[in-house]
C-alpha cells in the first residue's frame, strides 16, 4: 500500500508517495499561494499528492490514507483547523474540503508533530516507543510520540511546548504570554540577544561580523563565533543551552521520553549544540541517579514532513 504525505508551509506545499517503511518513492512541490484561499491551496494538495502517486508508477487505487502536515492546530474532534496563522487560515473545514477529492480516509496534524513522527519511525529515534521531537526556529515547536502514536492532547495542542512557562514574568512572547519557551530557547532568542550585546559593546566581534549593521544578526553568526571562542558569544550560547536545557527537563519530567530529538535552523550548529546540552542537561534533570533521555539531532530535515505526515495515515 502506497501513503500520501503532505507538507504544508507559508510559501510551498511538498508532497510524496510513501511505502510502508517510510521511503519516498516520488516527490514534489508547488508554491503555496496563500493569498488564493483554502480551496485552492486544498485542491492543489490533493492534485500534488496523487500526482506524486502515479509519478511513483503507483495509481490511485494503491493509496491507503492522506496525511497533511500544516504549520498550525488541528481539532481532531471537528475535522477543522481553528487557526493555522501562516496559511490565513480561521475555521477551515480540512476534512470536508479533501473528501471533494478523494474517499480514502485523511489525517492532519501540526507540521512540528508529523516532524516527530517522521524521526520515530525513519529517522534518528527510530525503534524508540516515546521521543519527544523539538524544532529550534523561529519559534519552538515539538512533536510527541507515545507509545509509538502522536500524541496531540484532547484539543490538540499538546504539541505546543514553545509555550510552556519557563521564566516567569520574563520576555514578552508573541502570543501574548510572559516567558515563554521559545522567548529563551529559539534562534530569534539568540538573534535578540545578540543584538542587545551589539548595543552594549558596539566594538564586538559580533557586529564586525555583520558589517555594523545588528539588523543583519541570525543565529548562525552567534553560534560561528560562540564556537570561535568568541567571549561576548560564547557568554550567550551558554546562557542559551542553559535555557534549553531547563525546558527540556520539564519535557522529561513530563514525558520520559527514551529520546529528546532537536531539529530546526538551531540544530545546524551540530555537534557543538548537542556536546553542548548533553553537559548542560544533567544538572537539571530530578531524578540524579535515574536513567533518563538521551539527547540527538534530527536525521531527516527536508523530508521529514512527507514522511510524518504519511505516517499519520499507516
Amino acid at each position: 500500500m502506497i501513503y500520501i504525505g503532505i507538507d504544508v508551509g507559508g510559501t510551498t506545499i511538498k508532497a510524496g508517495a510513501v511505502d510502508e517503511q517510510g521511503n519516498i518513492l516520488y516527490k514534489h512541490s508547488c508554491p503555496t499561494g496563500v493569498e488564493r484561499g483554502y480551496e485552492a491551496m486544498i485542491r492543489d494538495m490533493a492534485e500534488l499528492g496523487f500526482s506524486a502517486v502515479e509519478k511513483s508508477g503507483h495509481t490511485r487505487e494503491e493509496v491507503k490514507a492522506i496525511g497533511i502536515g500544516i504549520p498550525g492546530i488541528m481539532d481532531q474532534r471537528t475535522g477543522i483547523v481553528p487557526l493555522c496563522t501562516n496559511l490565513n487560515w480561521h475555521g477551515v473545514p480540512i476534512l470536508e474540503e479533501m473528501k471533494k477529492y478523494t474517499d480514502v480516509p485523511v489525517y492532519v496534524d501540526n507540521d512540528a508533530t508529523v516532524a516527530g513522527l517522521a524521526e520515530s519511525v525513519k529517522g534518528v529515534s527510530a525503534g524508540c516507543s516515546d521521543s519527544v521531537f523539538v524544532t529550534l526556529g523561529t519559534g519552538v515547536g515539538g512533536g510527541i510520540v507515545i507509545g509509538g502514536k502522536v500524541f496531540s492532547g484532547a484539543h490538540g495542542v499538546a504539541s505546543e511546548i514553545g509555550h510552556m512557562t519557563t521564566v516567569d514574568g520574563g520576555e514578552l512572547c508573541s502570543c501574548g504570554n510572559r516567558g515563554c519557551w521559545e522567548r529563551y530557547a529559539s534562534a530569534t532568542a539568540l538573534i535578540r540577544e545578540g543584538r542587545k550585546l551589539c548595543a552594549e559593546n558596539p566594538a564586538c566581534a559580533l557586529m564586525y561580523a555583520v558589517d555594523g549593521d545588528p539588523e543583519k544578526i541570525t543565529a548562525k553568526h552567534v553560534i560561528d563565533l560562540a564556537k570561535a571562542g568568541d567571549p561576548g558569544c560564547s557568554a550567550l550560547f551558554a546562557n542559551y543551552v542553559h535555557h534549553l536545557a531547563v525546558g527540556m527537563r520539564n519535557l522529561i519530567n513530563l514525558y520520559d521520553p527514551e529520546v529528546i530529538v532537536l531539529g530546526g535552523g538551531v540544530s545546524y550548529a551540530g555537534e557543538f549544540l548537542l556536546n553542548a546540552v548533553r553537559e548542560a542537561l544533567p544538572k537539571y534533570v530530578f531524578f540524579k541517579t535515574m536513567p533518563f533521555a538521551r539527547v540527538e539531532l534530527a536525521q531527516l530535515t527536508n523530508d521529514a514532513g512527507i514522511i510524518g505526515a504519511a505516517m499519520l495515515g499507516r
